[in-house]
C-alpha cells in the first residue's frame, strides 16, 4: 500500500523533553505514535565547534497532511534554536497500520 505517510526524526536533549514534546504532538493528533530512543552520543557542528552531547531521538509516525503543523508545533516547543526535523517517506506498510495512522491523525 503506497500512501502519504512520513517518519519524522527529531533529536532532544533528554527523555523528559522528548516525552513532553511527544505528549503535545499526540494530543494535537499530529501523529499516531512516537517512539523515544535510549540516549546516545550525538556529534555535530555548532558555532564553529564540534560538540558531543547525549541526546535521545524521537521517531514520529505521521501523515503528509499533518507534517507542516507537526513541524510548527515542535519548533515552538523544542528547546534547541534549530531542532532536527527530518521527514522520511513511508512508501510501504501494512494496510491495517497505515489505516490506523490515518484514523488517529484525522480525529
Amino acid at each position: 500500500m503506497q500512501t502519504e505517510f512520513r517518519l519524522v526524526l527529531c533529536s532532544c536533549p533528554d527523555k523528559h523533553v522528548a516525552k513532553a514534546i511527544a505528549d503535545k504532538v499526540l494530543r494535537a493528533r499530529l501523529a499516531a505514535c512516537v517512539n523515544i530512543s535510549a540516549a546516545s552520543t550525538s556529534m555535530y557542528w555548532w558555532d564553529d565547534h564540534i560538540h558531543a552531547e547525549e541526546e535521545v531521538t524521537m521517531q514520529i509516525k505521521t501523515t503528509n497532511a499533518s507534517l507542516n503543523a507537526l513541524f510548527d508545533l515542535i519548533q515552538t516547543a523544542h528547546p534547541y534554536d534549530v531542532p532536527e526535523l527530518i521527514a522520511l517517506p513511508i512508501t510501504e506498510g501494512s494496510q491495517s497500520y497505515l489505516a490506523w495512522l490515518t484514523q488517529v491523525t484525522q480525529q
